[in-house]
């Protein structure tokens, strides 16, 4: 027997491909049975016949032959028609040779079994007949025959919700991908948005029941046995949806052949829209350069720069506005030429032919020319307007330089014939001296303008300017000004020399008189201001110290006289001159404000008025000096007693407040002695108080015979006192602490050792740390870890409960009397309260008033919450909650 296989060899073995492809499975034996039944009727009742049982119609082998020419188109050999067996093997042999001169290699062939009747051979035969002749010649993108159909269900049901097609068994189970195939290609059959992936028999009915009726397809499958089998029967699905691939192949072709029509007008198309793009394009740009050439070789113009930069600005226009756009269109125009070949060419039509005097070339060469014309254009343009601004440039130049040089002459010779010299004084007249040398380097700097001037005229009148003469006549006016500036210039300088001479004698009168009157008058000045200045001493020495230097001063009024006398005598040498020679304003002086009269009026005030005046005051001071001088020894007498008296009793203190030998009693007996002895001496303290009040009001701030100040010593009178208070509270506390806890002397001792040991600024006070370690020194044990920093900060809550972080003595005693003797505890009191209230979980009020003293009684019945719990008798008291909050343990 023999089986048509996809695979490289063509074909396997039956039985072990039937094996594998569960053909021996009855259902699936039963769907092929009724698929390839149908599928050969499809095809047989084109010859006018049909078969109603796959095994026994195919047995004499007839109908086999004739369904073989039916589906390939060809004949075979004539049939036996005989009855007997061997008749029918040979026929069937015929057609089984020409299954085999299709391509299909025959394995085991034995035509007995189709004879015989064998459903099994004969279902593979015809699977092999549908793959060879319904199968093979379907080709998607060049995969096997299988694969293609599965792509092309997957492509044409790809839009399609509810499928998704992925092999031809459990995809077509819901019948939507046969619904979906028919709506893809007759969408007017069928309305696909009605369909329901719930019920798939209906959708399984209605493709079959459209098939058959519309498409000629007959029904091949059984609805029934697609929806209830798990899996249906692959090569049943596929002959059937082959048929649907067939049916829908010819629409498809004329689909093809539309879109090729369509595809082949719409290039022709674009191509003919190109070719008349190109036409427009070609023809409007080359109307325009016609008419813009003229324009571009024109050289005429008005000869004038206004006329000339008109023409510019309308060429600048063209470039910039005009010019532009047609770049564009030529662009254009040869970009669509060139796309407009290009498609001609891949289309296989021939090259386009512009009409005559439009090609490219005729449009290249139409640019250049018309690029060439802007070119020598713009170029006469620039020329022309080069040449005229020449000539508008040096006439604009010629007026402007003889504007700033007429300018400058305005009001000259005026200013050079004018005698304002005549009453001037020196300075003023050298003044008028140095502007006259400025005014000739100034002249002689202008030369160089006149005679540039003179050029551009001369420039002008070569270049034939049409308004020559009156540039000439400006020219010449420039020119004569020039030479009578030149003589007056000569005429005033020799003027002002002259004058110079006569003035300089006085002014040197007037010079010497400044160079002296002004250091002997700020000498004057500084001397009064001296003499009158403020001070404030403190000290003998600084008191003697002004004294001497106020002799020191007298001792030079002879010599002050002696330059006084000097500088008077020239200030009359100058008032004889000016009268002499009758010189305006010869007695005013230029080089100071200072007068003989001002320099007389200072002099007579120092000599005698204010050296006496000083003498006095100095005398005054010195004796207020010595009163203060004084009451500083007096000061520092009594301080230099009471200081190291207040130091002795602060050590004294400080040393039993450090836990001095001998009993508590007596430490305490010992600071209450000292108490006395220091309020005794209080009225030591009192009377340095009122020499310090005088000194106050002397003003005298420091005290070289002694290092004590008042302020020092009222803080260590104070710090005395309330250290003397503090250690007999810290005593008495200890005391109190010792005889309440039951420690002993030598615990205590031991306690005070431990605690001044880590105490090293010897403040009575601990920091944490210092407090941590001295814990540790006597023996009490707090770890390294988590637990012992949890420790460490109860017992903090303990003895600095403010958080001050110090930790007085008496705090460290309290709670190491704590730890070392027996307390009364919650739980203890509890225990007492539950034995006065006969084991009650509360105790009534007059239980408490039987047990307890009245006071004590109504304390805790005012303090007592209501007891809330069951079985409560009225008036019933909690005392578990009382006992708990006395030891800080809840809210009272």
């Amino acid at each position: 027997m023999m089986m048509y296989n996809e695979d490289e060899n063509g074909y396997m073995e039956q039985e072990d491909e039937w094996e594998r492809e569960g053909l021996l499975d009855p259902a699936w034996e039963k769907q092929q049975k009724k698929t390839f039944t149908a599928w050969c009727n499809s095809h047989l009742r084109k010859a006018g016949t049909s078969i109603e049982n796959i095994e026994e119609d195919f047995r004499n082998g007839l109908k086999l032959m004739l369904l073989l020419e039916v589906i390939s188109g060809e004949t075979l050999s004539k049939p036996d028609r005989g009855k007997m067996r061997f008749h029918k093997i040979a026929n069937v042999n015929k057609a089984l040779d020409f299954i085999a001169s299709k391509g299909v290699k025959l394995v085991s062939i034995g035509a007995e079994e189709i004879v015989d009747g064998n459903l099994k051979m004969t279902l593979g035969m015809i699977w092999t007949i549908i793959l060879r002749f319904a199968i093979q010649d379907i080709s998607v993108e060049e995969m096997t025959a299988k694969e293609g159909l599965l792509l092309w269900c997957q492509r044409k049901t790809a839009p399609y919700k509810n499928v998704n097609v992925q092999n031809f068994h459990t995809s077509f189970k819901d019948g939507l991908a046969f619904c979906a195939l028919i709506h893809r290609h007759r969408p007017d059959l069928i309305d696909y948005n009605k369909l329901s992936k719930d019920n798939p028999m209906e959708n399984l009915m209605t493709a079959f029941d459209v098939a058959e009726k519309h498409l000629d397809i007959p029904k091949m499958l059984d609805p029934e046995d697609i929806n209830n089998e798990p899996v249906p029967d692959e090569r049943a699905v596929m002959t059937y949806v082959s048929s649907y691939y067939h049916r829908f192949a010819g629409a498809q072709k004329a689909e093809t052949a539309s879109n090729r029509i369509c595809k082949v007008l719409k290039v022709n198309q674009d191509n003919e829209r190109l070719m008349e793009e190109y036409e427009r394009l070609a023809t409007d740009l080359l109307e325009w350069i016609r008419r813009t050439l003229p324009w571009l070789e024109s050289r005429q113009t008005d000869n004038s720069l206004a006329g000339v930069q008109k023409k510019l600005d309308e060429y600048r226009n063209y470039r910039r506005k005009h010019k532009p756009p047609r770049v564009e269109q030529k662009a254009k125009l040869e970009t669509n030429f060139n796309t407009l070949q290009t498609k001609l060419r891949l289309s296989n039509r021939p090259a386009y032919l512009p009409t005559e005097g439009k090609t490219v070339g005729d449009v290249a060469n139409a640019w250049k020319r018309l690029e060439g014309s802007e070119k020598t254009f713009e170029e006469w343009l620039l020329t022309e307007v080069m040449r005229l601004e020449r000539i508008d440039h040096l006439a604009k130049k010629f007026n402007h330089k003889s504007d700033i040089h007429e300018e400058w002459t305005r009001g000259k010779e005026e200013m050079l014939q004018s005698q304002d010299f005549r009453n001037c004084k020196l300075n003023d007249l050298k003044a008028l001296k140095k502007k006259h040398e400025a005014f000739e380097s100034d002249l002689a700097a202008h030369q160089e303008r006149v005679e540039q001037i003179a050029a551009i005229a001369q420039e002008l009148n070569t270049l034939d300017y049409h308004d020559a003469a009156t540039i000439n006549a400006r020219c010449q006016r420039i020119c004569d000004q020039w030479d009578r500036l030149g003589a007056f210039t000569t005429q005033r300088r020799t003027q002002l020399d002259e004058t110079e001479r006569l003035l300089e004698k006085l002014d040197q009168l007037h010079l010497e008189f400044a160079k002296r009157a002004a250091p002997f008058n700020n000498w004057l000045d500084g001397a009064r201001e001296d003499l009158v200045d403020m001070f404030i001493v403190h000290t003998m020495e600084e008191i003697q110290g002004l004294i001497e230097a106020h002799e020191q001063f007298k001792a030079t009024l002879g010599e002050a006289d002696k330059e006084y006398n000097s500088v008077v005598n020239l200030v009359k040498e100058v008032e004889m001159l000016a009268r002499q020679y009758q010189i305006p304003g010869g007695l005013e002086n230029p080089y100071t404000s200072l007068t003989a009269n001002v320099l007389t009026q200072k002099w007579s005030d120092v000599r005698q008025s204010l050296v006496p005046q000083r003498d006095q005051t100095l005398q005054n001071e010195m004796r207020r000096q010595q009163n203060n001088e004084a009451l500083r020894r007096q000061f520092a007498e009594k301080a230099n007693q009471v200081g190291p008296w207040i130091e002795q009793q602060m050590a004294a203190v400080a040393a039993i407040g450090m836990g001095g030998t001998g009993a508590l009693e007596d430490q305490l007996i010992k600071l209450k002695n000292y108490e006395q002895a220091v309020y005794a001496y209080k009225p030591q303290i009192d009377e340095l108080e009122r020499i310090h009040q005088s000194i106050q009001e002397g003003m005298i701030f420091e005290n070289r015979y002694t290092h004590y100040t008042m302020e020092a010593l009222r803080i260590g009178w104070e710090h005395l006192l309330t250290s003397i208070n503090r250690n007999i509270n810290e005593v008495e506390n200890q005391i109190l602490t010792r005889d309440s806890k039951g420690i002993s002397q030598e615990q205590l001792n031991e306690y005070r050792a431990s605690f001044n040991h880590f105490d090293k600024t010897r403040t009575g006070r601990l920091n944490w740390d210092e407090f941590k370690s001295c814990l540790i020194s006597v023996g009490y044990s707090l770890g390294k870890d988590r637990q012992g920093d949890l420790d460490f900060q109860r017992i903090l809550a303990v003895v600095d409960p403010n958080n001050t972080h110090q930790v007085p003595f008496d705090a460290f005693l309290d709670f190491m009397t704590r730890e070392s003797t027996d307390m009364d505890t919650a739980e203890q009191v509890i225990d007492s309260f539950r034995i006065l209230a006969a084991d009650k979980p509360y105790i009534l009020p007059e239980e408490l008033r039987r047990e307890l003293p009245p006071d004590q009684a109504e304390y805790c019945i005012q303090r007592m919450a209501p007891y809330a719990g069951p079985n409560a008798a009225p008036g019933a008291l909690d005392y578990l909650s009382f006992s708990t909050a006395l030891y800080g343990e809840s809210d009272l």
